[in-house]
């Protein structure tokens, strides 16, 4: 299949460039993808989708102040400094703005004015064939634990407005974030709340975490004509013991497993494709790209945001919506992306789900 074939028209005004006033208000369309029927909801509603025995698994990774400000040592000319991955203490890949002016050697100061931090220099050491620089810190301890102080909340690109230090620094992380490492939210998880969450509880429904860390690729647009050739970029993950338990357990039994986002399906398919079908505890990182045709081991139901036109989330849902069909899921999804942007669905990280059964 090609890249193309999973374009669409978004109005840019569909863009959500604010969280709902509640997490849960948020507008929800169902589709059932055996009949090809959708329902419009609110996301309140989606209690009326679970039973007793079903599974809900969430991403809990916490999103890190991964955006950073500095100055050449030199010249005073500025930089945006987003960091991707730590390598190790003080040792980071990050991507840099603008990336021409920061050669190996360069020394970049770092300047945060609400932060009593001071003296913290970041050193180019290396550059990758992405563009990548590899960055030293010195001046601090442990420059991951000072982030809070120093960094800011990295929105995405499509949000064209300046962060806002209380309100994004709560809105842009689900309720549930416990391990820090993701540079980008697991969005679909935005929605809960810790009084939602107890009412699925109360259905009979485990609830359950996986842990992957959401790179900066998640924004990278697919650059290849046909989507085979794509290269995906690899993400660090964890599933644990309670999580594996549960869920295994619902497929013995006749549970269903509801997956919340690309992260949670990819951790848990990544491992199931390893593992005959089923789930074992696992830490390691995956670079599992899922497209039409594509089977799924693990999910039975998928809650998901609204993505950005031929990015690979949107290939993964497609190959959600028909499993094992080259051409049905994509055109069941731009349908139904059709159907939102006629109803004025707010698109994207702050903008409303879907739940795909």
């Amino acid at each position: 299949m090609r890249t193309a074939d999973f374009h669409f028209d978004l109005p840019p005004e569909l863009i959500a460039q604010a969280p709902a006033p509640q997490r849960d208000q948020s507008r929800l369309l169902v589709l059932n993808r055996a009949e090809n029927r959708i329902a419009h909801r609110q996301f309140q509603d989606i209690l009326e989708y679970f039973q007793a025995g079903d599974v809900l698994v969430l991403n809990n990774s916490r999103v890190i102040p991964a955006r950073l400000r500095g100055v050449n040592a030199k010249t005073g000319g500025k930089f945006e400094i987003f960091l991707l991955e730590e390598n190790s203490v003080n040792d980071w890949w990050a991507m840099l703005r603008p990336g021409k002016r920061a050669p190996i050697g360069a020394q970049i100061e770092i300047r945060n004015p609400q932060s009593a931090i001071r003296n913290i220099t970041a050193t180019v050491i290396n550059v990758n064939d992405e563009g990548h620089r590899q960055l030293q810190f010195s001046g601090v301890k442990n420059l991951f634990d000072e982030l809070d102080s120093l960094g800011e909340i990295p929105l995405p690109p499509y949000i064209e407005r300046a962060v806002e230090l209380s309100e994004d620094k709560e809105r842009y992380q689900t309720v549930f974030a416990q391990p820090a490492g993701s540079v980008a939210a697991p969005t679909a998880g935005l929605h809960f709340t810790p009084e939602l969450l107890e009412k699925i509880r109360a259905r009979g429904v485990k609830i359950c975490f996986v842990t992957l860390h959401v790179g900066a690729g998640t924004f990278l647009p697919v650059k290849v004509e046909n989507i085979a050739d794509h290269k995906m970029h690899s993400e660090r993950f964890e599933i644990g013991e309670e999580t594996v338990l549960a869920v295994n357990e619902a497929k013995k039994s006749g549970g269903k497993v509801f997956a919340v986002g690309t992260t949670a399906t990819r951790s848990l398919e990544t491992v199931a494709r390893k593992n005959g079908g089923k789930l074992n505890i696992h830490a390691g990182k995956t670079d599992i790209f899922i497209f039409p045709p594509a089977e799924f081991q693990i999910v039975d139901a998928l809650l998901t945001n609204f993505h950005l036109p031929e990015s690979t989330l949107l290939m993964l849902v497609s190959a959600f919506a028909a499993p094992g069909e080259k051409a049905r899921g994509r055109e069941l999804i731009l349908s139904a992306y059709a159907e939102a942007i006629r109803e004025r669905y707010r698109f994207f990280s702050y903008g409303d789900a879907m739940l795909i059964l």
